[in-house]
C-alpha cells in the first residue's frame, strides 16, 4: 500500500490501473455522499474522516472487489457517524449497497447489559451479513486493517483492545477465507501492541540481517531457476522472509530459537500446471538435501480456505534450510487473495455450486450452532476456537483427510465425521492402539471410531468440557435435547432454583415465573420450559448470563418498592409529589390548579410546543409535541380523552432541565473545556456521562439548566466551536 491514507484521486488511480471495469459515476456519486456526511468530522489524529472510507475502498480495489463493494466501502460509516440511515442508502444507492452497508454497521442504538454482548450481537450480525454475502466480511476486513495501519493516535489500551480482537477474530476469519494480505498485516500490526519488546526485538534481528537475508535469497532463487529453467516453462520465483507474528508463535510460544525455525526462510516457485508443481519438486529434491517429514500436499488436500500449494523443507549449500511453495498461478491468486479471488458473484455462479459454497459452511454452521444454544456471546468463542490458524490434518482408515483445530479431540474427530458416528462412539483408536476419550490428534494420524450399535447410547454430559470444536458441542446439545427432554427440563429448573438462591434472588411463584418468562423471552426462547430444557442440555450456562439476570433482578426490587409506597400513600387519601414545584409559566386548557411535571421522555422547554397527558394521581404530564410517546393522531389513540392542549405562559421565568448529547475527540482535556465553557455561561450542569466509543471518539451526556430554546441554543453553538468536538445535538 502507498500510504496510511489515500484520498479520492488515489482511488481514482487504483482503479484505472486494475484490470476490471467499474461504474465510475456511481462510485463518483458515493464519494460525494460520504464528503458531504463526513465534512466537518475528523479522525482523532486530526486527518479529515472522508480519508478512512476512501482508504478502505482502495484496500477493496487491491483485493479485486466490485463497484458495489467499493460503494459500500466509501459509504460503510455514514450510518454509525451521520444522521444518514439505512432507508437513505436504499432508495439512493439501491437494496444490494445498503445491504453491504448494513452488515458492516454495528449495533450501537441497541441497549446491552455489557460491552461483551454487544460485541457478541455485531459478531452475530457480521456473520448472518457475510453468511448471505461474502463481500461484507471483506469489506469489514478492509476496515480494519486500515483503523490497524493508524491506530498509533489512539490511548495504549484501545490499541490493545483493538489489537486482541483482531488476534481473537478477524485474523482468523482473514486465515479462513484464505486473504493471507490482510491476515498477516493484521497479526504483525496487532502483536506491536500486544508484546511490544517482542515485536522490536524480532524487528531488529530481521533488519539487522536484511542485507545478508536478499543475498542469500538472491543466490538460493538463481540456483533453483538454473535447475529448473531447463524442465519447466514460464516459472517465476519469488521470495519472502517469515512474518513477524508468525516468528514470534515458533520463538515465544512453541520455544524456538531464531535459527530452529526452517521457514524463516522460502521461495516461491510458480508455474503454469498442476504437473509442473510435481516435475518442479522432483527437481528441488535432486538439487537439494529434503529435511525429512516436511513435506506436505495441499495441491491433493487443499486447506479448508481454499489454499492449495506444494510445500517442502531443504537444505542449501551454505547448509541454511529453506521452504520451497510450489504453485500454479491460479493457486497463487487464491493463496494471496482468498475468497476475494473467488466469491461467487463475480463469476455469475449464484445459486450454483462453487468450491465457494464449500468454504463459507462453517458460517452457516456456525450460525446455526449458536442459534441452538441460545448464548450469542458464544459466536466469539466458537470464532477463537474453530477458526484458530493451527490445525491438524488427521485421517480416517479409509484414508480420507479431516481438518481440525489443533488441540481438536477424538470426539471431534468422530462428530467430524457424522453426527451419529459421534452419538455411539465408545472409544477410539490411534494408528491402531486404543486411546483414552480426552486423547488430541496430531497430523498424520490415523484415527478409527469404535461404535455401538446399543439403542439409545448417547454422548455423555462431560463430554462437552473436552470437545474443541464448536460442531461437536452444538451436536452433543442437540442429542441432550433431543432424547432427554424431561430430564432437561427437570435438571434445568433445578439447576436455575439453585443458582437464583446462591445469588440471592427471591420472588413470590407468581412473579418468579413472570420474571423468568421475560428472561427466557431475552434469551430467545419462546417459552419458560424451552428456557430450563437449554440449561438442563447445556444450550446456556447460567455462570454467564447471572450478571444480566441479577441487574433486571434489582431494578425489579426498586420498581416494586416504589410501586408500593405509591400504594400506602394513595390508601391515605395522599398523592406522590413531585420533586419539581409547580410551573407558573405553563398554561393548562380547562384545567387549574394541578400538578404539573415534565415528563423525563422528552424534557420540554419554554419555546418546544407542548402537550399534556393527564396521568393517574400525578397530575398532568408534559411533553413536546413531537415526542416519541405522543401519538401522531390523538383522536385514534387508545386515551384521546386523556390529552389535553399547553402552552407556555409569559410568566415562566425559572429554568428547565434540558438533555444533550455531544460527539468529541476522546482526549485528555475534552471534559474540562467543556464543563469549563459551560461554567463561563452561568449554566448549570444536573448530570454528565462520559462512554467511549470506536475510533478514538466518546459520547457525552449531560443534563443542564436553561431558561428556554433560545438559551439552549446559545449553550450548544458554545459547546460545537470547543476545539474537539464534533457535534452538539439534543437529545
Amino acid at each position: 500500500m502507498k500510504a496510511f491514507y489515500n484520498d479520492y484521486e488515489q482511488l481514482k488511480e487504483d482503479m484505472a490501473t486494475c484490470n476490471k471495469s467499474f461504474d465510475l459515476e456511481l462510485i463518483d456519486k458515493a464519494y460525494n455522499a460520504a464528503l458531504n456526511a463526513h465534512e466537518s468530522q475528523k479522525r482523532v489524529s486530526g486527518i479529515p474522516y472522508i480519508l478512512h472510507p476512501t482508504s478502505v475502498a482502495c484496500i477493496l480495489v487491491e483485493l479485486g472487489m466490485d463497484t458495489q463493494s467499493i460503494v459500500a466501502a466509501l459509504l460503510h460509516d455514514v450510518v454509525e457517524d451521520t444522521a444518514y440511515t439505512i432507508s437513505d442508502i436504499e432508495k439512493t444507492f439501491g437494496e444490494e449497497i445498503a445491504t453491504l452497508v448494513d452488515g458492516v454497521t454495528k449495533l450501537e442504538k441497541i441497549p446491552f447489559f455489557s460491552q461483551e454482548e454487544q460485541q457478541a450481537e455485531n459478531f452475530r450480525k457480521m456473520l448472518i451479513a457475510m453468511s448471505e454475502d461474502i463481500r461484507v466480511i471483506i469489506i469489514k476486513l478492509a476496515d480494519r486493517l486500515h483503523n490497524m495501519r493508524t491506530i498509533d493516535c489512539l490511548e495504549p489500551q484501545k490499541r490493545r483492545d483493538k489489537a486482541r480482537e483482531n488476534m481473537d477474530v478477524y485474523a482468523p476469519i482473514a486465515h479462513r477465507l484464505g486473504i493471507r494480505m490482510i491476515k498477516e498485516e493484521l497479526e504483525d500490526l496487532s502483536l506491536k501492541y500486544l508484546d511490544p519488546i517482542a515485536y522490536k526485538e524480532i524487528e531488529d534481528e530481521l533488519e539487522l540481517g536484511k542485507d545478508d537475508r536478499e543475498h542469500l535469497l538472491a543466490i538460493i532463487k538463481k540456483r533453483i531457476e538454473q535447475k529448473l529453467a531447463p524442465v519447466i516453462k514460464d516459472l517465476h520465483l519469488e521470495g519472502r522472509v517469515k512474518s513477524i507474528n508468525g516468528i514470534y508463535r515458533k520463538m515465544f510460544i512453541k520455544n524456538h530459537l531464531m535459527e530452529e525455525i526452517y521457514d524463516i526462510y522460502a521461495v516461491r516457485v510458480i508455474v503454469n500446471t498442476v504437473a509442473d508443481c510435481y516435475n518442479t519438486l522432483g527437481v528441488i529434491h535432486e538439487a537439494f538435501q529434503p529435511i525429512p517429514n516436511r513435506f506436505k500436499d495441499y495441491i491433493s488436500t487443499p486447506k479448508p480456505n481454499m489454499y492449495q500449494s506444494l510445500h517442502t523443507t531443504v537444505i542449501g549449500k551454505e547448509g541454511i534450510p529453506f521452504e520451497v511453495q510450489i504453485r500454479t498461478w491460479e493457486m497463487h491468486h487464491t493463496a494471496e487473495y482468498g475468497v476475494a479471488a473467488h466469491w461467487k458473484y463475480k463469476l455469475g455462479l449464484k445459486g450454483r455450486k462453487d468450491p465457494l459454497e464449500d468454504s463459507l459452511l462453517w458460517i452457516r454452521n456456525m450460525l446455526e450452532n449458536q442459534n441452538e444454544n441460545g448464548d450469542a456471546g458464544d459466536i466469539v468463542r466458537m470464532i477463537k476456537s474453530d477458526l484458530v490458524p493451527e490445525e491438524v490434518f488427521v485421517l480416517t482408515p479409509r484414508g480420507d483427510v479431516i481438518n481440525l483445530p489443533m488441540g481438536a479431540t477424538v470426539i471431534d474427530f468422530a462428530y467430524a465425521i457424522h453426527t451419529e458416528v459421534g452419538n455411539h462412539m465408545v472409544g477410539a483408536k490411534v494408528d491402531r492402539r486404543i486411546v483414552p476419550i480426552d486423547y488430541r490428534v496430531k497430523t498424520g494420524q490415523i484415527v478409527e471410531v469404535l461404535t455401538t450399535k446399543e439403542r439409545g447410547h448417547g454422548p455423555s454430559r462431560d463430554w462437552l468440557k473436552i470437545v474443541k470444536t464448536s460442531e461437536a458441542r452444538s451436536k452433543i446439545r442437540q442429542w441432550f435435547k433431543r432424547e432427554r427432554r424431561e430430564e432437561n427440563l427437570i435438571q434445568g429448573k433445578g439447576e436455575v432454583e439453585r443458582e437464583f438462591e446462591r445469588v440471592g434472588i427471591r420472588l413470590n411463584e407468581a412473579k418468579l415465573k413472570e420474571f423468568l418468562q421475560r428472561v427466557a423471552k431475552k434469551h430467545r426462547y419462546e417459552t419458560l420450559e424451552k428456557f430450563y430444557e437449554a440449561v438442563g442440555y447445556g444450550g446456556i450456562l447460567l455462570s454467564r448470563i447471572m450478571p444480566q439476570v441479577k441487574d433486571e433482578y434489582n431494578k425489579l426490587k426498586l420498581k416494586d418498592k416504589a410501586l408500593a409506597e405509591e400504594n400506602l400513600l394513595a390508601k391515605r387519601g395522599l398523592t406522590t409529589v413531585s420533586k419539581k414545584p409547580k410551573v407558573k409559566g405553563v398554561v393548562i386548557d380547562g384545567i387549574d390548579n394541578c400538578l404539573v411535571k415534565f415528563s423525563k421522555c422528552c424534557n420540554p422547554i419554554p419555546g418546544d410546543e407542548i402537550i399534556g397527558f393527564i396521568t393517574r394521581g400525578m397530575g398532568v404530564s408534559l411533553h413536546k409535541r413531537n415526542c416519541f410517546n405522543v401519538p401522531g393522531n390523538i383522536k385514534k389513540s387508545a386515551e384521546p380523552d386523556r390529552w389535553v392542549n399547553a402552552h407556555w405562559s409569559n410568566s415562566a421565568k425559572e429554568e428547565f432541565n434540558s438533555d444533550i448529547k455531544v460527539l468529541a475527540i476522546d482526549k485528555a482535556n475534552i471534559i474540562a473545556d467543556i464543563t469549563m465553557q459551560i461554567s463561563y455561561m452561568h449554566v448549570e450542569i444536573q448530570s454528565f456521562k462520559l462512554i467511549k466509543v470506536k475510533d478514538g471518539r466518546s459520547r457525552i451526556y449531560m443534563s443542564i439548566l436553561v431558561k428556554n430554546k433560545e438559551h439552549l441554543k446559545s449553550v450548544m453553538a458554545k459547546i460545537s466551536k470547543i476545539n474537539g468536538v464534533i457535534s452538539v445535538e439534543r437529545s
